[in-house]
């Protein structure tokens, strides 16, 4: 029988091979992957320096002992230092125990997997598929060929909830075990999330995971990944606690990722239409009428909104003559007013000249 103890409790947090440009950063997962190393890099300093004070108390002790079995005049004294130092021992021995459960119970991971112990785990190891060198239009063209192919399939087992269901389904669509997959369903959940289907989204999201799991699995253990299906299902469904909890931990990190990466793009689109729709609307000069508009003195707003020329007219002609002229001109630029149409282009002069010219009169 498979001894999945070795393995139960992996931690799942990073996607360190490239993934296709539609998951829309790379750094989808870097970040889980970096927290992991500093966590690891401050428990290994701890672990140095607790090794470094267990060496100093004995050191102190053996010297203390040596010296009490010679007759010295301070002999109180020294009785009492080792006396700290033996409780400081016993101290240092408490936090062995606390040290030892803290690597028991400490995830593995990509960084700490690789250890001897699992050459003894059996598992119906297929070759690793060779990584090839793909550029990324190479790998965009794979992963439009791929959806096209079984996008169908996918979204069947995105619905998924049972993990029997989802275990004898990938067994039977074992090309679907793949990152082509997970990549897929990232983007899925993004477009739910943008779509406010939030229910569904994190029900794929689920799935997502899942994958996740067995290709991270495969990847620490260099098999395929269709060889790792029936292992974690069986893992998964006998989940102690602290597996458990990995799990639904690293689900609900995924799934605030994919919300604040779905809300990121929603601004975007709407940045982007906000745009588009600001230069559908510039004026023959390139300027935008709204800017322009707002950016009028209140009489002459009160003239375009009322659609008044006799007003604007007479507004015009109240105004310094540099003032009217640097206004109306803009007006014409953006295309909030026109010139007169049966003028020719070589004399059409806006109306602020003949009004700024009665001004003066």
């Amino acid at each position: 029988m498979v001894d999945y103890s070795k393995w139960k409790n992996i931690e799942i947090s990073d996607d360190e091979d490239e993934t296709h440009p539609n998951i829309d950063t790379p750094s989808l997962f870097r970040w889980r992957h970096q927290a992991r190393v500093e966590r690891m890099e401050q428990f290994q300093k701890e672990l140095e320096e607790h090794e470094k004070n267990k060496k100093e108390n004995e050191r102190k002790r053996a010297e203390i002992k040596e010296k009490l079995k010679t007759d010295l005049p301070n002999m109180d004294e020294m009785k009492k230092a080792l006396s700290d130092l033996e409780a400081e021992a016993a101290k240092l021995k408490q936090k062995d125990e606390e040290i030892k459960k803290k690597e028991k119970t400490t995830p593995w991971n990509v960084d700490t997997i690789s250890k001897s112990g699992f050459t003894k785990t059996v598992i119906n190891k297929q070759a690793k598929p060779k990584e090839e060198n793909l550029s990324e239009e190479e790998r965009e063209a794979r992963m439009r060929e791929f959806i096209k192919k079984y996008e169908k399939e996918l979204k069947v087992f995105g619905m998924m909830r049972r993990y029997d269901d989802s275990k004898k389904y990938l067994q039977e669509h074992t090309h679907l075990v793949c990152e082509n997959t997970a990549n897929y369903l990232v983007i899925w959940c993004i477009n739910l999330e943008m779509e406010n289907k939030h229910d569904l989204m994190e029900h794929v999201a689920h799935q997502t995971i899942c994958m996740q799991y067995m290709l991270e699995l495969a990847k620490q253990l260099e098999v395929d990944p269709r060889a790792c299906v029936s292992s974690f299902f069986s893992r998964i469904q006998i989940a102690d606690k602290e597996y458990k909890n990995s799990f639904d931990d690293e689900l609900r990190a995924f799934k605030e990722r994919i919300r604040k990466r779905a809300a990121e793009k929603v601004a975007e689109a709407m940045a982007e239409a906000e745009e588009e729709e600001r230069q559908a609307r510039l004026g023959p000069g390139g300027l935008d009428p709204v800017e322009v508009f707002d950016s009028l003195p209140d009489e002459l707003k009160k003239c375009f909104e009322a659609q008044d020329i006799p007003l604007l007219q007479e507004t015009i002609s109240k105004m310094p003559e540099e003032e009217a002229c640097y206004h109306m001109k803009r007006c014409v630029d953006s295309g909030l007013w026109l010139p007169e149409a049966n003028k020719d282009k070589a004399d059409a002069e806006p109306i602020y000249q003949d009004a700024a010219s009665s001004s003066n009169k």
